[in-house]
């Protein structure tokens, strides 16, 4: 079952890179007490993502923050390294790359695709959230994995307050 708004997040273990090395980080320790714009992709490096889908919540992280967001966060089904490497390539640093190398969290929130015919095996849909104390508050799917729309910044400035 898909998530919805209204919806705890489901607790998971991602992945992230600290200046020790890879670290575990809990649903909990990423959304408790703080309002988190999420973005989910299908991949890092990817086109869509690397190229249309992250750049504009880089280039307006601020404006994100300025209406009340305190973390802006992306997760794809890849491990942490190539998530720490994309964070460098992509000027990332003031986001967090939740690796989900697994898909656990793609699947606990029902927003899975099969990427096989693209020789990507399971992969997270593309979508974009408002969290809130770990409750979905707007949650934007797109149809289409090659389209960065609906879960474009844009469009999620448009679900803040």
């Amino acid at each position: 079952m898909t998530i919805q708004a209204g919806d705890r997040l489901p607790q998971v273990t991602f992945r992230v890179m600290t200046p020790e090395g890879p670290a575990a980080k809990t649903t909990d320790d990423v959304f408790k007490g703080r309002t988190v714009a999420l973005i989910g992709v299908p991949g890092a490096f990817t086109p869509t993502c690397h190229k249309n889908h992250l750049p504009g919540y880089v280039q307006k992280a601020d404006e994100l923050r300025s209406k009340g967001v305190d973390a802006i966060a992306v997760t794809a089904v890849n491990d942490v390294f190539v998530m720490d490497a994309w964070s460098k390539a992509s000027g990332g640093d003031n986001l967090e790359f939740l690796a989900d190398g697994n898909g656990d969290f793609a699947r606990a929130i029902g927003l899975t695709m099969d990427g096989s015919g693209f020789g990507l095996g399971q992969r997270s849909r593309r979508y974009s959230m408002v969290v809130e104390d770990g409750v979905v508050k707007s949650l934007n799917v797109e149809e289409a994995s090659g389209k960065a729309e609906l879960s474009g910044v844009d469009n999620l400035l448009t679900c803040l307050v």
